[in-house]
């Protein structure tokens, strides 16, 4: 099953309220193993970056001013994510924007149907417990050392291991790329293997077995059958 992870990064927190979003990056999973395909861009969100979310993800106004607009990129990003399920961290918040753009562009917005939360699952199997991506990173023993600021990208590969643990979970850092094991799987299915044909195992005990075993049979002492064997 093909699924998207992705995550994003903002001018703020309320898209109603006009903040604007400034970056998005995916990551494509196939029965919850990384193909090594992605998307990310930047976006200029035609409005200036409050400091405080620059804080966040480093994302200046010059940094974002020669970037495409949303509307240039969005059916590069829709042919990319397709019809799959979306997973995010908060994914309410990643819809509510990604929607937001795509509504200002006048494309249809993605259904929440598609929508899976992390945040949710996390919740859900671990209770009381911290549930940030850096506290889940630290729980499922991701190596999250690059992370020094936000990053769509970065972010979402990191989810994306975290959202493999928290599904039912796989060896951190095993794993095949989709080449490579359909290469060893060809190699297996073409091996032929040579089968020794055995002559059958007599099993009947010969008669001088059955002699010797009488004769063990006599020297035993009130054997514990005789009990069952003796007359009533």
């Amino acid at each position: 099953m093909r699924e998207i992870i992705f995550d994003t990064e903002t001018t703020g927190l309320n898209p109603a309220g006009g903040d604007r979003l400034v970056e998005i990056g995916c990551i494509e999973m196939i029965n919850r193993v990384e193909t090594g395909r992605t998307y990310h861009a930047y976006f200029n969100p035609q409005r200036p970056m409050p400091s405080e979310a620059e804080a966040v993800h480093g994302l200046s106004d010059i940094f974002l001013s020669d970037k495409p607009l949303f509307a240039d990129k969005a059916e590069e990003l829709l042919e990319f994510i397709a019809d799959s399920p979306l997973i995010a961290h908060n994914a309410s918040f990643d819809f509510g924007f990604l929607n937001h753009e795509l509504e200002r562009c006048a494309r249809d917005p993605v259904c929440l149907s598609r929508m899976i939360d992390t945040l949710v699952l996390a919740r859900s199997k671990h209770p009381g417990a911290k549930h940030s991506l850096d506290a889940l990173c630290t729980r499922f023993g991701v190596d999250r050392s690059q992370r020094v600021k936000h990053g769509a990208l970065l972010d979402a590969q990191l989810l994306a291991q975290v959202y493999v643990e928290l599904t039912g979970g796989r060896q951190i850092g095993l794993s095949l790329g989709a080449t490579t094991a359909a290469v060893e799987i060809e190699s297996v299915a073409t091996v032929q293997v040579e089968r020794v044909v055995r002559e059958p195992r007599p099993h009947a005990p010969s008669e001088e077995e059955r002699t010797r075993h009488r004769s063990f049979i006599a020297k035993l002492t009130s054997p514990l059958w005789e009990r069952f064997l003796a007359p009533i």
